[in-house]
Formats: structure tokens, C-alpha cells, sequence
């Protein structure tokens, strides 16, 4: 009953995860291939992190 006001801790994660892809979006449209490829590699790693976390709790 106490944890229904409890936020999940992977929504700021997500969040975060959601305006890395889009800047990485960015980027590339805007040609910088390199600099999208490590936004996007950092998005990646955000995500196994994320989806480890979400494991743990179920």
C-alpha cells in the first residue's frame, strides 16, 4: 500500500535515454556520423543498465 507513491527508478533513465537518441538523431541528420555514433553507444549502455534494473525487480 506504501509503494503506490513510490516513482520507479528507471523513469528518469528513461527519460535520459529518450533525449539521447534524439540528439544522436540530430546529429547524424545534421552529418556528424562520429559524434552520433557515441551518443548513440551511450544510449546503449543507458539501456542494458535499464533493463538490468528492471530484471532485479521482478
Amino acid at each position: 500500500m506504501f509503494g503506490l507513491f513510490k516513482s520507479s527508478p528507471t523513469k528518469k533513465m528513461r527519460k535520459q535515454l529518450e533525449q539521447l537518441q534524439l540528439k544522436a538523431v540530430e546529429m547524424q541528420r545534421n552529418g556528424d556520423i562520429r559524434g552520433s555514433l557515441g551518443i548513440s553507444q551511450e544510449a546503449d549502455e543507458l539501456w542494458k543498465k535499464i533493463q538490468a534494473m528492471e530484471a532485479e525487480q521482478k
